[in-house]
Protein backbone atom coordinates (compact mmCIF):
# COMPACT_ATOMS: atom_id res chain seq x y z
CA UNK A 1 0.00 0.00 0.00
CA UNK A 2 1.51 3.20 -0.89
CA UNK A 3 1.20 6.18 1.18
CA UNK A 4 -0.92 8.02 -1.34
CA UNK A 5 -3.60 4.82 -0.79
CA UNK A 6 -3.65 5.07 2.84
CA UNK A 7 -6.77 6.23 4.10
CA UNK A 8 -6.40 10.05 5.58
CA UNK A 9 -8.24 9.81 8.84
CA UNK A 10 -8.07 12.01 12.39
CA UNK A 11 -7.44 8.79 13.62
CA UNK A 12 -3.98 8.52 12.51
CA UNK A 13 -3.64 5.18 14.98
CA UNK A 14 -6.05 2.81 12.93
CA UNK A 15 -4.49 2.86 9.87
CA UNK A 16 -0.24 2.48 10.85
CA UNK A 17 -1.29 0.02 13.78
CA UNK A 18 -3.11 -1.68 11.20
CA UNK A 19 0.08 -2.55 9.03
CA UNK A 20 2.40 -5.32 10.02
CA UNK A 21 5.31 -2.57 9.99
CA UNK A 22 3.87 -1.45 13.22
CA UNK A 23 4.47 -4.61 14.55
CA UNK A 24 7.68 -5.26 12.63
CA UNK A 25 9.21 -1.80 14.23
CA UNK A 26 8.24 -2.69 18.05
CA UNK A 27 8.93 -6.60 17.89
CA UNK A 28 11.78 -6.10 20.29
CA UNK A 29 9.31 -5.38 23.11
CA UNK A 30 10.52 -6.03 26.54
CA UNK A 31 8.53 -8.56 27.24
CA UNK A 32 9.52 -10.23 29.88
CA UNK A 33 9.36 -6.87 31.54
CA UNK A 34 5.57 -6.57 30.91
CA UNK A 35 4.84 -9.72 32.72
CA UNK A 36 6.86 -8.74 35.38
CA UNK A 37 4.36 -5.62 35.42
CA UNK A 38 1.61 -7.70 35.13
CA UNK A 39 1.92 -10.37 38.32
CA UNK A 40 3.32 -6.96 40.39
CA UNK A 41 -0.17 -5.52 39.15
CA UNK A 42 -2.49 -8.20 40.06
CA UNK A 43 -1.03 -9.19 43.10
CA UNK A 44 -1.01 -5.54 43.99
CA UNK A 45 -4.83 -5.41 42.85
CA UNK A 46 -4.91 -8.91 44.99
CA UNK A 47 -7.65 -9.62 42.31
CA UNK A 48 -10.11 -13.23 43.34
CA UNK A 49 -9.32 -16.05 41.19
CA UNK A 50 -10.69 -15.99 37.85
CA UNK A 51 -11.65 -12.72 38.17
CA UNK A 52 -12.82 -11.14 34.81
CA UNK A 53 -10.10 -8.51 33.55
CA UNK A 54 -10.48 -6.17 30.27
CA UNK A 55 -6.90 -5.77 28.20
CA UNK A 56 -8.38 -2.47 26.88
CA UNK A 57 -6.47 -1.32 24.03
CA UNK A 58 -5.16 -5.06 23.72
CA UNK A 59 -3.10 -5.47 20.42
CA UNK A 60 -2.59 -8.67 19.18
CA UNK A 61 -3.43 -9.80 22.88
CA UNK A 62 -0.03 -10.85 23.77
CA UNK A 63 -0.68 -9.75 27.49
CA UNK A 64 -4.29 -11.01 27.22
CA UNK A 65 -2.89 -14.19 27.03
CA UNK A 66 -0.45 -13.88 29.79
CA UNK A 67 -3.22 -12.70 32.08
CA UNK A 68 -5.61 -15.45 31.38
CA UNK A 69 -2.41 -17.79 31.43
CA UNK A 70 -2.39 -16.47 35.20
CA UNK A 71 -5.85 -18.28 35.29
CA UNK A 72 -7.94 -15.08 35.10
CA UNK A 73 -11.07 -14.48 32.79
CA UNK A 74 -9.85 -12.12 29.95
CA UNK A 75 -11.35 -10.12 27.35
CA UNK A 76 -8.88 -8.07 24.96
CA UNK A 77 -10.49 -5.27 23.13
CA UNK A 78 -8.51 -3.03 20.74
CA UNK A 79 -9.82 -0.78 17.92
CA UNK A 80 -7.61 -2.87 15.21
CA UNK A 81 -9.71 -5.52 13.18
CA UNK A 82 -6.19 -7.11 11.84
CA UNK A 83 -4.58 -7.43 15.55
CA UNK A 84 -8.36 -8.63 16.72
CA UNK A 85 -8.44 -11.34 13.61
CA UNK A 86 -4.54 -12.54 14.52
CA UNK A 87 -5.47 -12.38 18.40
CA UNK A 88 -8.56 -14.58 18.27
CA UNK A 89 -6.57 -17.66 16.94
CA UNK A 90 -5.52 -17.99 20.58
CA UNK A 91 -9.12 -17.43 22.04
CA UNK A 92 -10.21 -20.01 24.88
CA UNK A 93 -13.20 -20.71 27.24
CA UNK A 94 -12.05 -17.98 29.35
CA UNK A 95 -10.14 -15.35 26.44
CA UNK A 96 -11.97 -13.54 24.32
CA UNK A 97 -11.16 -10.32 21.93
CA UNK A 98 -13.83 -7.96 20.80
CA UNK A 99 -13.21 -4.89 18.55
CA UNK A 100 -14.43 -1.91 20.53
CA UNK A 101 -13.79 1.58 20.60
CA UNK A 102 -12.10 2.66 24.21
CA UNK A 103 -14.48 5.93 24.22
CA UNK A 104 -17.59 3.54 24.64
CA UNK A 105 -18.19 1.93 27.45
CA UNK A 106 -18.51 -2.14 27.42
CA UNK A 107 -21.32 -4.56 27.40
CA UNK A 108 -20.54 -6.52 30.91
CA UNK A 109 -18.52 -5.16 33.59
CA UNK A 110 -15.05 -6.52 34.46
CA UNK A 111 -13.20 -6.54 37.98
CA UNK A 112 -10.01 -5.03 36.62
CA UNK A 113 -9.60 -3.21 33.13
CA UNK A 114 -5.91 -2.64 32.52
CA UNK A 115 -4.53 0.20 29.77
CA UNK A 116 -1.15 -0.95 29.04
CA UNK A 117 1.79 0.53 27.48
CA UNK A 118 0.90 4.61 26.57
CA UNK A 119 -2.68 3.20 25.09
CA UNK A 120 -4.31 6.83 26.28
CA UNK A 121 -4.14 9.94 24.61
CA UNK A 122 -4.29 9.21 21.17
CA UNK A 123 -7.43 10.98 20.16
CA UNK A 124 -7.24 14.38 18.57
CA UNK A 125 -10.17 15.59 20.82
CA UNK A 126 -9.08 16.47 23.75
CA UNK A 127 -12.94 15.87 25.09
CA UNK A 128 -12.54 12.16 24.00
CA UNK A 129 -9.90 11.37 26.68
CA UNK A 130 -12.75 12.34 29.41
CA UNK A 131 -15.10 10.22 27.82
CA UNK A 132 -12.95 7.34 27.69
CA UNK A 133 -12.58 7.64 31.47
CA UNK A 134 -15.52 7.93 31.56
CA UNK A 135 -16.59 4.43 29.59
CA UNK A 136 -13.53 2.75 31.40
CA UNK A 137 -15.32 3.52 34.95
CA UNK A 138 -18.78 2.84 33.66
CA UNK A 139 -17.22 -0.86 32.76
CA UNK A 140 -15.92 -1.61 36.45
CA UNK A 141 -18.17 -3.73 38.60
CA UNK A 142 -18.59 -2.48 42.05
CA UNK A 143 -15.61 -3.20 43.43
CA UNK A 144 -13.44 -3.17 40.46
CA UNK A 145 -10.55 -1.23 39.83
CA UNK A 146 -8.80 0.33 36.50
CA UNK A 147 -5.19 0.88 36.02
CA UNK A 148 -3.87 3.00 33.12
CA UNK A 149 -0.07 2.75 32.55
CA UNK A 150 1.31 6.09 30.42
CA UNK A 151 4.40 7.40 29.87
CA UNK A 152 6.15 9.78 31.94
CA UNK A 153 6.05 12.90 30.02
CA UNK A 154 8.44 14.67 32.10
CA UNK A 155 10.82 12.02 31.86
CA UNK A 156 10.16 11.36 27.91
CA UNK A 157 10.26 15.43 26.91
CA UNK A 158 13.57 15.61 29.00
CA UNK A 159 15.17 12.44 27.18
CA UNK A 160 13.89 12.94 23.69
CA UNK A 161 16.09 11.65 21.16
CA UNK A 162 15.10 13.75 18.41
CA UNK A 163 16.54 11.48 15.61
CA UNK A 164 17.50 7.48 14.76
CA UNK A 165 17.58 4.99 12.44
CA UNK A 166 16.35 1.39 13.82
CA UNK A 167 16.90 -1.14 11.37
CA UNK A 168 14.76 -4.43 11.48
CA UNK A 169 13.88 -7.64 9.50
CA UNK A 170 16.31 -5.09 7.10
CA UNK A 171 13.60 -2.06 7.16
CA UNK A 172 15.47 1.10 8.19
CA UNK A 173 12.98 2.98 9.89
CA UNK A 174 13.99 6.45 9.68
CA UNK A 175 12.27 8.07 13.31
CA UNK A 176 12.40 11.65 13.95
CA UNK A 177 10.90 12.90 17.59
CA UNK A 178 9.46 16.24 18.91
CA UNK A 179 7.38 17.90 21.47
CA UNK A 180 5.23 20.55 20.11
CA UNK A 181 1.39 22.11 21.35
CA UNK A 182 0.93 19.55 24.60
CA UNK A 183 1.65 16.78 21.94
CA UNK A 184 4.59 14.24 21.62
CA UNK A 185 5.31 12.93 17.91
CA UNK A 186 6.98 10.22 16.25
CA UNK A 187 7.47 10.60 12.47
CA UNK A 188 8.27 7.30 10.63
CA UNK A 189 9.52 6.91 7.27
CA UNK A 190 10.66 3.56 5.46
CA UNK A 191 10.81 2.08 2.18
CA UNK A 192 9.68 -1.05 1.81
CA UNK A 193 10.06 -3.52 -2.03
CA UNK A 194 10.48 -0.43 -3.90
CA UNK A 195 7.57 1.74 -1.99
CA UNK A 196 8.14 4.62 0.61
CA UNK A 197 5.79 4.79 3.58
CA UNK A 198 5.33 7.77 5.90
CA UNK A 199 3.46 7.31 9.09
CA UNK A 200 3.26 9.74 12.64
CA UNK A 201 2.24 8.31 15.94
CA UNK A 202 0.84 11.76 17.72
CA UNK A 203 0.32 10.83 21.96
CA UNK A 204 -1.10 13.80 24.21
CA UNK A 205 1.88 14.41 26.28
CA UNK A 206 -0.56 14.31 29.74
CA UNK A 207 0.86 14.98 33.13
CA UNK A 208 -0.53 13.54 36.38
CA UNK A 209 -2.26 16.85 36.79
CA UNK A 210 -3.70 16.35 33.63
CA UNK A 211 -4.86 12.93 34.31
CA UNK A 212 -6.04 14.05 38.07
CA UNK A 213 -8.19 17.08 36.56
CA UNK A 214 -9.90 14.73 34.24
CA UNK A 215 -10.59 12.27 36.76
CA UNK A 216 -11.67 14.76 38.98
CA UNK A 217 -14.41 15.74 36.07
CA UNK A 218 -15.21 11.76 35.94
CA UNK A 219 -16.07 11.83 39.66
CA UNK A 220 -13.09 8.92 39.73
CA UNK A 221 -10.97 8.26 42.66
CA UNK A 222 -6.73 8.19 41.74
CA UNK A 223 -5.98 5.70 44.18
CA UNK A 224 -2.39 5.09 43.70
CA UNK A 225 0.54 6.02 41.60
CA UNK A 226 3.36 4.19 40.40
CA UNK A 227 6.79 5.11 39.02
CA UNK A 228 7.76 1.88 37.19
CA UNK A 229 6.80 -2.14 36.63
CA UNK A 230 8.49 -2.85 39.80
CA UNK A 231 5.95 -0.47 41.72
CA UNK A 232 7.80 2.11 43.06
CA UNK A 233 7.20 4.91 43.78
CA UNK A 234 6.23 8.00 41.44
CA UNK A 235 9.05 10.43 40.65
CA UNK A 236 7.99 13.52 38.77
CA UNK A 237 11.88 13.63 36.79
CA UNK A 238 12.91 10.27 37.03
CA UNK A 239 10.08 7.79 37.15
CA UNK A 240 10.28 5.41 33.83
CA UNK A 241 6.39 5.42 33.61
CA UNK A 242 3.12 6.95 35.42
CA UNK A 243 0.98 4.14 36.11
CA UNK A 244 -2.41 5.10 37.86
CA UNK A 245 -4.86 2.72 40.13
CA UNK A 246 -8.20 4.47 40.30
CA UNK A 247 -11.58 3.52 40.67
Amino acid sequence: MSESQIPKSESWFASWFDTPYYHILYKDRDYAEAQLFMDNITNYLNLPEEAKILDLACGKGRHSIYLNQLGFDVTGADLSENSIAEAKKSENEKLHFVVHDMRKPCNEQFDAILNLFTSFGYFENDADNLTTLKAIQESLTEYGFAVIDFMNVHQVINNLVPEEVKTVDGIDFKIKRFHIDGYIYKEIDFEDKGQKFHFTEKVRALTLEDFENLMEQAGIYLLDTFGDYKLKKFHKNESERLIMVFK
